[in-house]
C-alpha cells in the first residue's frame, strides 16, 4: 500500500481546444493539472522526483513527445509519461514506450480510457516515492547516533522528541555549537506523518544580505533578467514536510521578515508569481546561544522569536551527558572504521582517560572527530586533556565508568557483576548509589519487567 496519494498531471498539449477541455474533463475527475503548449515549458517545470504523471502529444511544434520522453527519463527514470498519438503514428508511439514512455493512447479516446491509465501510473509513482524516501531514511540513521545513551538528559530529550512527533507547532531548539541540534530536528521530523516528505536544512548564517529572498520563496521562470527557468525556493520544497532554520539569529534581517510572513501566513510568494502559494509544513528553528538574548542584541527579530518560541526544547552539551560518552564514543568510532573499510581499533587507557576527563567543548562534533582520528591511527594520547577536576574526582569517574561498563556487559545481573569486579556485595551496593547507577536501567525490558 502507498504512503501517499498523488493526483497532479502535466498536461502538453499544442492543440489549444482540445488542451483545456481535456485539463477540464480531468479536473472534474479529481486531478490537478497544470496545462502547457509546448514541451519545452513543461521540461522546465518537471523537477526530479515530481509528484505525478506527464501525459504528452507524441507530434508537436519544438519538442516532440519522444524527445520529451527522452529527456524526462534521463531526468528520472521512474517518471511514467503517458503518449497521445493519432492512429498512423501508433507504430512511432511503440518506439516511445521502449524509449521509457509508460503507455499510449491513440486518438480520439474515451476520456475514462485515459482517467483509468492515470490512476495506474499515478499508483506507480507513488509507489517510487515512497521507496525513495524510505531508503532516504535509512540513510538517515546516522543522526541518530547524537541521541543515544542511557543519560537522564537524552532520555528527556527522547520523550519530547516522541511528543513532538505530530504535535501541530512549530519548534525553537537551544543548544551549544555541535550539541545535535540538526539531529534532534530531523529525529522530530522522522517520528512524525512528515517523515515521507521532505526534510530541508538551511543555513541561516550563510544566507546573503541580497538575494536570499530567491533562495528562499523561489522564483517564477522569466522573473528577472537571467531567469531562464523556474526555481522551487527551499521554503516551497518543505512543503508536507519540516523546514529547518539553523542559528536563525544569524540570518538576514531581510530573510527574517521573509519567514516571519511564511510562519504567520503559511504561504509563499515566489518572485515573479502572481499568486501565493499554499503551504502545509513544519518550522524547526535553533539558535547556539539564548534567543531572547539574541533580540536584546538585536540579531533577531522579536516578533519571529515570539512568534517562534511555541516550544522550546534545549539540547544539553556533552559535559552534561558524561555517562554516555563512552557508547557515543563507540557508535562514531564504528562508523569512521566502516567508511574506511578496516576493523574498530581497541581503546587503550589513553583514549578512555580523554573520554572521561575531557570537557568537550565542541560537544558531539568534537567526538566525532576525535573518533575519525583514532580510526586513521593518529595517536590520541597527543591530545591535551582539559579537565577541572583534581586527582579524587578523575578516579571516582574512572571507578563509574568501569562499574558502568560492568552493568552494561551483565545486563544489571549483580551476581555476574561481583564476579567480574571481585568486590563485596556491600562496597558494589555503596558506589553504585554514589555514582547513581540503578541496576535495573541495564536489564532488557522482559528481564526488568520480571
Amino acid at each position: 500500500m502507498s504512503f501517499v496519494i498523488l493526483s497532479r498531471v502535466a498536461l502538453i498539449e499544442d492543440d489549444e481546444t482540445f488542451r483545456l477541455a481535456l485539463a477540464e474533463r480531468l479536473e472534474l475527475s479529481g486531478f490537478t493539472v497544470t496545462a502547457f503548449s509546448r514541451g519545452e515549458a513543461a521540461l522546465k517545470a518537471i523537477g526530479e522526483d515530481f509528484e505525478g504523471v506527464v501525459v504528452t502529444d507524441l507530434r508537436m511544434p519544438g519538442l516532440d513527445g519522444r524527445q520529451l520522453v527522452e529527456r524526462l527519463a534521463a531526468l528520472d527514470p521512474g517518471l511514467p509519461v503517458i503518449m497521445m498519438t493519432g492512429h498512423g503514428d501508433v507504430a512511432e508511439a511503440v518506439d516511445a514506450m521502449k524509449r521509457g514512455a509508460y503507455d499510449f493512447l491513440a486518438k480520439p479516446f474515451a476520456p475514462e480510457r485515459l482517467i483509468e491509465t492515470l490512476r495506474r501510473a499515478l499508483e506507480k509513482r507513488a509507489l517510487v516515492l515512497d521507496n525513495r524516501r524510505l531508503v532516504s531514511l535509512a540513510a538517515d540513521e546516522t543522526w541518530a547516533i547524537p541521541l543515544s545513551g542511557s543519560s537522564r538528559a537524552i532520555e528527556g530529550v527522547r520523550a519530547a522528541i516522541r511528543q513532538l512527533a505530530d504535535a501541530p507547532v512549530d519548534v525553537l531548539i537551544e543548544g551549544e555549537t555541535g550539541a545535535g541540534k540538526e539531529a534532534v530536528a530531523r529525529a522530530i521530523h522522522n517520528a512524525g506523518r512528515r517523515r515521507l516528505h521532505p526534510f530541508v536544512a538551511v543555513a541561516s548564517a550563510a544566507l546573503p544580505e541580497s538575494g536570499s529572498e530567491g533562495l528562499l520563496a523561489g522564483h517564477e521562470f522569466g522573473a528577472f533578467p537571467g531567469a531562464s527557468r523556474k526555481r522551487v525556493g527551499q521554503i516551497e520544497r518543505s512543503h508536507q514536510g519540516t523546514l529547518f532554520l539553523d542559528e536563525i539569529d544569524l540570518a538576514p534581517r531581510a530573510s527574517q521578515l521573509l519567514l516571519l510572513r511564511v510562519l504567520e501566513e503559511r504561504e509563499v510568494l515566489p518572485l515573479g508569481a502572481s499568486e501565493p502559494r499554499g503551504l502545509d509544513l513544519r518550522i524547526i528553528a535553533a539558535t547556539k546561544s539564548d534567543p531572547a538574548e539574541a533580540v536584546r542584541r538585536g540579531e533577531l527579530r522579536e516578533d519571529l522569536y515570539y512568534r517562534l518560541n511555541v516550544v522550546r526544547l534545549r539540547i544539553p552539551p556533552l559535559r552534561d551527558r558524561r555517562e554516555d560518552i563512552p557508547m557515543l564514543f563507540a557508535r562514531f568510532l564504528g562508523r569512521a572504521a566502516a567508511q574506511l573499510n578496516r576493523p574498530s581499533p581497541p581503546i587503550d587507557h589513553g583514549i578512555r582517560r580523554r573520554l572521561l576527563e575531557y570537557d568537550w567543548p565542541g560537544n558531539l562534533r568534537e567526538l566525532s572527530n576525535f573518533a575519525s582520528q583514532v580510526a586513521v591511527g593518529l595517536d590520541a594520547t597527543d591530545a591535551p586533556v582539559v579537565s577541572g577536576t583534581g586527582l579524587v574526582q578523575q578516579v571516582q569517574a574512572y571507578e563509574a565508568e568501569l562499574i558502568r561498563e560492568a552493568l552494561v556487559a551483565c545486563r544489571g545481573d549483580i551476581r555476574q557483576v561481583l564476579e567480574r569486579l571481585q568486590i563485596p556485595r556491600k562496597t558494589l551496593y555503596d558506589k553504585m548509589a554514589r555514582h547513581q547507577l540503578l541496576p535495573a536501567q541495564y536489564r532488557l525490558p522482559s528481564e526488568a519487567g520480571a
